[in-house]
């Protein structure tokens, strides 16, 4: 080996310190995992791009304690009108208490949810990244690049585990060989925040025209005078290579036959619509999560969900790992979850930038699921897989309520999200009969008899989903097995 020095050992080491590599931190902060974050930048963003949270990141937010904070930040607009930008209303009644987007910057975003991992205890390295690791029975030897890097050799950091997050371009995804089926960029679009040099009615009035057919053409008020610009550009050319605002004139008077005037950018990017997905989520000690495990168009914003909600899945059952509790098949459950979920949205964006297109037999299609979005079941069917609420990961047999989440309900003391501020499971108890046992130390238990639900009782997994329903202790005590691993004592 080069000259080389080992820093202090950590139990998981997390490529990117985006939204799913803070979220993975903080999660396994909870359980006193020692964690090392690694962000290759050194500095936030310097343009400030509004995200969208849906109701499932939004409740899993609330589940933690981290939601107000986040509501300070950002502005609640209406759920619906996601799908293909086809414009009708959420449905009436859909089942959470936060039925809501939350619009927020993306650097305030991940500002805050570094700052929450830091506050639980996570060590977050900025300007450094994985250059190259080898994983062995015990754990990965991780080699470091980045400022610090030089000087006295190669640094190399040994943990027990490796997390990819590191967006679509992933280091460790690449290293690791795992492969990245699907399809490339066929289209290119950009997109940005500037401000328009003529009348608010003339950019109004050209958008209904154009935007009637172009689904990928629009341009939107966003306060302070500026705009959101989304204009189709020419050709695929690669993504790493910022537009410039000359592009996006070219492209404005392209299709529209006025570039509006625009000038004082705030931000210029592009996106294109490869679609792709990591052919396992696991190797060994090394996992992927967020982009690095799957990339899709931003049509219905919910790539940033979708590695939100694989780090909440994940944090708890890699945590049961490293604390040594874990049955043996825990961590396997992850990509046997998420993957088909991760497969649901990426078909899912397939079918909307199908119904973006100007072509007259995509329009019709358009047409066609706009008359039937009028029909609420088919409406609530579509918002519940923008909005992630409708998961329901295959457990087995049983009740209906197995394997889906639970929304936040009113319990004996307060709310239910409440009680999961710490990552732990909750048996939700209305008989009052039944015992968490030996597992209290990983499960804690509320007897409500007034909690309303589906079921006598419910046991709760860390990340919210129902993992067991019913009324008999033994049952229950294989379930707790089966999650929790062995009693205690």
């Amino acid at each position: 080996m080069n000259s080389s020095h080992s820093s202090a050992s950590y139990d998981v080491i997390i490529a990117g310190c985006g939204p799913t590599g803070a979220v993975l931190a903080a999660e396994l902060r909870l359980h006193d995992v020692r964690v090392l974050v690694l962000e290759k930048d050194t500095e936030p963003a310097s343009f400030v791009r509004i995200v969208g949270l849906h109701i499932r990141s939004i409740e899993l937010m609330a589940m933690r304690g981290i939601l107000e904070r986040l509501l300070a930040h950002g502005r609640k607009r209406p759920a619906g009108g996601f799908f293909a930008g086809i414009p009708t209303p959420a449905p009436q009644g859909l089942d959470s208490a936060h039925a809501y987007l939350l619009g927020i910057p993306q650097p305030v975003l991940v500002g805050l949810l570094e700052e929450h991992a830091v506050r639980l205890g996570a060590e977050v390295r900025h300007g450094r990244a994985v250059a190259g690791f080898e994983q062995d029975d015990d754990g990965v030897t991780v080699e470091l690049a980045g400022e610090g890097a030089a000087g006295e050799g190669v640094e190399r950091v040994r943990a027990r585990y490796l997390v990819g997050c590191d967006g679509g371009r992933s280091t460790v995804r690449k290293l690791l060989g795992v492969g990245f089926p699907g399809e490339p960029s066929r289209t290119e679009t950009l997109m940005g925040e500037m401000k328009v040099g003529v009348p608010p009615e003339e950019v109004a009035a050209k958008v209904r025209e154009i935007g009637g057919t172009d689904k990928r053409f629009w341009l939107r008020p966003f306060g302070e005078g500026a705009y959101s610009v989304v204009v189709p550009a020419e050709g695929v050319v690669d993504r790493a290579v910022p537009p410039s605002l000359e592009d996006f004139k070219v492209r404005l008077r392209a299709v529209a036959g006025t570039d509006f005037g625009v000038h004082s950018p705030r931000w210029l990017s592009r996106f294109g619509d490869a679609t792709r997905q990591a052919e396992r989520y696991r190797s060994g000690r090394v996992l992927l999560a967020g982009d690095a495990a799957h990339i899709h168009p931003p049509t219905g914003g919910q790539g940033l969900n979708l590695g939100v909600q694989d780090a909440f899945n994940l944090g708890w059952k890699l945590a049961a790992q490293v604390r040594g509790w874990a049955p043996e098949t825990l961590l396997d459950t992850y990509q046997a979850e998420r993957h088909p979920v991760a497969a649901d949205v990426l078909d899912n964006t397939r079918a909307q930038m199908e119904l973006h297109s100007p072509e007259p037999g995509p329009q019709a299609l358009r047409r066609l699921l706009t008359e039937l979005m009028d029909i609420d079941e088919v409406n609530r069917r579509l918002t519940g897989k923008i909005a992630a609420i409708d998961i329901r990961y295959d457990l087995g047999g049983g009740p209906d309520l197995l394997g889906r989440r639970l929304p936040d309900l009113d319990v004996g003391q307060g709310r239910l999200y409440d009680l999961l501020h710490r990552g732990r499971g909750l048996l939700l108890d209305r008989t009052r009969r039944l015992s968490v046992g030996g597992w209290a130390d990983r499960v804690d238990h509320l007897a409500d008899p007034g909690a309303v639900l589906d079921a006598p009782c419910v046991l709760l997994r860390p990340d919210g989903h129902v993992a067991w329903a019913g009324d008999a202790q033994k049952e229950l005590d294989e379930h707790l097995s089966r999650w929790f691993g062995e009693p205690a004592g």
